[in-house]
This record gives structure tokens, C-alpha cells and sequence, in this order.
């Protein structure tokens, strides 16, 4: 049978496969339009496949909140032009908004559970991938509930904070995730910090001090003053509020008498490694090769 533009529209409406994909998918099913839905669909997971082991490290963050809840999500591409394309940006909404009103624990619960559309997320990432040409993959998500406020900052949509707060206010909560999203504390205070972290800081911090010459006793305090110093940087009670250097985040909780009770802080790409592409060098290793 022919295959008319209304065909080929109505199922690049219904699947967002590109054009000539909809109308070869057609002609192989005669016009079944059904078939022609399922045939794609096999196509995408067969692409999805297939881009599944490319690095994907570019992406973005999404913060959506309920009241007393919040989600995070990062979802990943494999480029800046494709994390801020409409469809993406839609599939990452509806990962966040899925996360924040499901009971996934892991990303792989999280990705059998349904959209508000009624599609299974990975189901809808298969489809994206095939759609935008790269892989598309959602590395992590983290629910966190309000003690009392709840506070969430986003810089663009490559870092985003989540804070849960104890007392205080709402500007307060507000202004601790502003704080979390640019001065990336590893931890609320120095209980958080891994006894693996800090033996290795000690350690590094001993043999620069041996050099120094000094006697043991002076080595000992000046080791004691870099760790309290380390801990100082990375715990978020001790790090100078950064709207306001002269005051820590701890002193500022204490006069407002109140207490950061969790926060999470993404960012994009964060300890993914990226292949860098050296493309003269590529090319070097072909002439060599043919020659």
C-alpha cells in the first residue's frame, strides 16, 4: 500500500522518531500502524544499546519540591546542546517529579516506576535517546524531608542544593542551599567527615611538616593546626557563610538557633571521568598505521 504524509506524521507525532525512520517504518509493516510503533520501538532499545557505553557527563540538575519534601535528580548527556534541548529538559522534570512522589531507593527502582504520563522512565529514555542521537543516562536521585524548612538553590542547571533545616526560617533554609551550592561542603561537621579522610590529610600533612626541620613537639602542633584548618574548609559549619565571610555557617545557625538536619549537593559530572577527544593525535596514528 502507499504511504501517505498523514501516516508518516501521525506516527512521528505519536513516537518522535525522526521522519524518514517513521516512513520506512511503515513501508516494512505494509501501513500498520501499531506494528510500525513496536517496530520503532525495537529500534530505539537496539540504539540505546548500542550508546549505552559512551560517556555521558554532561546533563543536568533538577530540584522539585511537594511541601515538606523535595527531590534532586542528575540526568546526564553527552553534551551541553543536547542537556538543554526541550525534550530533555521534559524527561529530566519528569524523573525528578517521579523520584519526589514515588518510593524508588536506587536508580534502577526509580527507572520501572511511571511518569505522570503513565510511560515507564526508561522506557521514555529509550525513546530520548533515539530521538536527540546520544546517550542519555540518570546517574542519581535523593529525597530529603523537611524538619521544619526546606531550602533549595540552583546555579543554572549544572549544580543544585537541597537543604533540610531545623528551626529557623524559610530564608535561612533558602540561604544554606545558596551556601552548599557554592562552597561544596563534604559534610555538615566534622562527625561526617570519613576516618579514611582525615588519616590520609593527617598523614600528607605530617611528612610536609617533617620537612620543615622542626622539632617533634612543633611538628605535632603544627599537624593539629592543618587538620583543624582542613576541617574547617570542608565541613559546612565551620566554612565562612558566603554571603557573609566574617561569620561561619555555624555561628550563624546558633544566633538563629537553628540546625542543618541533612543537604544534598550535585553537580553535573562531578567525578565522571570524560574521554578527551585529541583528534590531530588520532589522525597521527592513522597515517602511521597505513604507512
Amino acid at each position: 500500500m502507499s504511504i501517505s504524509a498523514s501516516m508518516v506524521k501521525e506516527l512521528r507525532d505519536r513516537t518522535g522518531a525522526g521522519m524518514m525512520e517513521c516512513k520506512k517504518a511503515l513501508v516494512e509493516t505494509g501501513g500498520d500502524m501499531d506494528a510500525a510503533i513496536e517496530l520503532l520501538r525495537r529500534s530505539g532499545q537496539a540504539k540505546a544499546d548500542k550508546k549505552s557505553s559512551r560517556i555521558a557527563a554532561d546533563g543536568r540538575v533538577v530540584i522539585t519540591t511537594d511541601g515538606s519534601k523535595a527531590a534532586i535528580v542528575e540526568v546526564n548527556s553527552e553534551t551541553d546542546f543536547v542537556a538543554k534541548d526541550e525534550n530533555f529538559v521534559a524527561f529530566a522534570e519528569s524523573v525528578a517529579n517521579t523520584a519526589l512522589l514515588g518510593h524508588a531507593d536506587d536508580v534502577e527502582a526509580l527507572m520501572a516506576e511511571s511518569g505522570a504520563d503513565g510511560k515507564m522512565l526508561e522506557a521514555a529514555r529509550t525513546e530520548l535517546i533515539s530521538k536527540v542521537g546520544e546517550n542519555i543516562s540518570v546517574r542519581r536521585f535523593a529525597r530529603l524531608d523537611a524538619a521544619d524548612h526546606l531550602g533549595n538553590y540552583t546555579h543554572g542547571a549544572r549544580i543544585g542544593a537541597v537543604v533540610s533545616l531545623s528551626g529557623g526560617d524559610a530564608d535561612l533554609a533558602r540561604n544554606i542551599a545558596m551556601h552548599v551550592a557554592a562552597s561544596k561542603p563534604l559534610c555538615i561537621d566534622e562527625t561526617g567527615v570519613p576516618a579514611e579522610t582525615l588519616e590520609t590529610e593527617r598523614r600528607i600533612f605530617t611528612e610536609q611538616a617533617k620537612d620543615s626541620g622542626k622539632p617533634a613537639e612543633i611538628i605535632e602542633k603544627m599537624v593539629t593546626g592543618r587538620v583543624a584548618k582542613f576541617l574547617k574548609e570542608i565541613t559546612l559549619l565551620g566554612q565562612p557563610f558566603v554571603k557573609d565571610p566574617d561569620v561561619s555557617v555555624g555561628k550563624l545557625l546558633e544566633s538563629a538557633g537553628a540546625s542543618v538536619t541533612q543537604f544534598v549537593r550535585y553537580e553535573v559530572g562531578e567525578g565522571i571521568e570524560k574521554k578527551e577527544e585529541n583528534f590531530a593525535e588520532e589522525v597521527m596514528a592513522q597515517i602511521k598505521q597505513s604507512g
